[in-house]
């Protein structure tokens, strides 16, 4: 294919710096002695008693440590004699079968060798009435066939809305715990009722409902390790909630810009972020009732150079970006990526952005079509993916407004290195 001559004349990158940011190393050192003195606080009134089995809802995301907190968990409630059984709880992740999801929690590290505890998948459902007089409940068959059922999410910021709950155990329940067609239901009637107040609506039905007794919250740092872990009673999540978000929201990394001509992410997945890549970080998100995240950041061009493994070609996400490469193109998997974005009703996050044969072509692209802009001048970030952005590279111009930036380490200004096939190399990031 022959690209225009516009973009070959603009082939010139500006020089760019390192950063690295260092932040307080606060993250949990032993999370297998926190999971156990968490239970300590809600089994005595949790009703699991010895011989009970205890289904384990598990989602999707990369959670820093997951296998281990869930080997923890179930360590735990074998202790106490309980049957832990391990639940696969993410939508329509995994393609919404019960093999891609068993597969999807395989790559996360959670196995039954791993954590002792037999996977158990199945998309089966029961239906527990409804909410808000109109909006049906659903709670996974393999769940509620369990004497008991617990969960365990990290708290954070949520990719679609902002309120005082967000993402996290209330979340698992309504979205993950529902299965395919709990995820349905939510997003179908979100758009009528509101993102919170159905996620808020629906997850004290189905608490109330369900042979549901507590989750495990974990909140990450900035460099994406756990630093706080805590059991939440059924009674108390609305209320725990909310003050563990206000803690996440405060240990959420961001770039510290506001505007960018052009942001570069290296890759998207989900176990990045339920949206492919975070608009708490892109400041993208197009689709219907989302909030507006442009006020966090606001960049004219996003690309995104690859997929990661663990997504399986989940591609959702890359309709956000204005440009991807050839190399997301072929890593994509379409119909992984239409289920997701048909399921949560965000159609655009699955639109297929301008293709360029490699990163260096699709970052000339960026750059040339920003408007009377320098090249040389041109404000430009480029980062490993959303969850990775302490450690990340910025342009020549950006080095003034990164000076007084806290814990900030910034390398001298070098060119962009690029391999015999165009891609780009950031060995530093990863």
């Amino acid at each position: 294919m022959r690209y225009p001559d516009f973009i070959e004349a603009k082939g010139v990158f500006p020089q760019f710096v390192h950063v690295r940011r260092e932040t307080p190393d606060d993250h949990l050192r032993d999370v297998a002695a926190a999971v156990r003195q968490a239970l300590d606080t809600v089994l005595p009134q949790s009703g699991i008693q010895a011989g009970h089995s205890v289904a384990v809802a598990v989602g999707s995301r990369g959670i820093d440590r997951l296998a281990e907190m869930v080997a923890a968990l179930c360590a735990g409630l074998k202790d106490r004699g309980a049957r832990p059984l391990i639940v696969p709880a993410m939508g329509s992740h995994g393609g919404a079968t019960a093999e891609g999801q068993r597969a999807v929690l395989e790559r996360l590290g959670v196995t039954e060798a791993a954590c002792g505890a037999p996977v158990v998948a199945d998309m089966a459902v029961a239906e527990l009435g409804t909410a808000l007089g109109e909006v049906p409940l659903y709670f996974g068959r393999d769940l509620r066939e369990a004497d008991h059922s617990i969960c365990l999410n990290r708290v954070k910021p949520h990719s679609k809305f902002k309120a005082p709950v967000e993402s996290g155990l209330l979340k698992m329940l309504c979205v993950g715990m529902g299965k395919h067609a709990g995820a349905l239901a939510y997003h179908h009637w979100a758009l009528r009722h509101g993102w919170y107040e159905l996620l808020v609506a629906m997850g004290q039905a189905m608490a109330a409902r369900s042979n549901f007794r507590f989750g495990v919250a974990v909140v990450e740092n900035e460099a994406d390790r756990v630093c706080h872990l805590e059991a939440v009673p059924v009674d108390r999540l609305v209320e725990r909630e909310q003050s563990l978000l206000e803690m996440a929201k405060r240990r959420f990394p961001r770039l510290p810009f506001s505007r960018l001509d052009a942001l570069i992410v290296g890759r998207i997945g989900k176990e990045i972020s339920g949206a492919g890549m975070d608009p708490n970080v892109t400041g993208r998100a197009f689709d219907l009732k989302e909030s507006d995240f442009s006020r966090i950041i606001d960049a004219t061009r996003v690309a995104v150079l690859d997929l990661t493994e663990k997504t399986a070609g989940n591609a959702i996400g890359l309709g956000n970006a204005d440009i991807i490469t050839e190399a997301v193109f072929a890593k994509l998997d379409y119909e992984a990526t239409l289920i997701n974005a048909l399921t949560s009703r965000s159609l655009h996050k699955a639109f297929i952005p301008v293709r360029l044969p490699n990163d260096a072509k699709a970052i000339q692209a960026c750059l040339a079509t920003i408007g009377p802009v320098d090249p040389l001048q041109a404000r430009v970030a480029i980062i490993r993916d959303t969850r990775h952005v302490q450690d990340f590279w910025a342009s020549e111009v950006l080095i003034d407004e990164l000076e007084d930036l806290a814990g900030g380490h910034i390398g001298p200004p070098a060119p962009l290195a690029f391999d015999a096939d165009g891609k780009l190399v950031v060995p530093d990031l990863g």
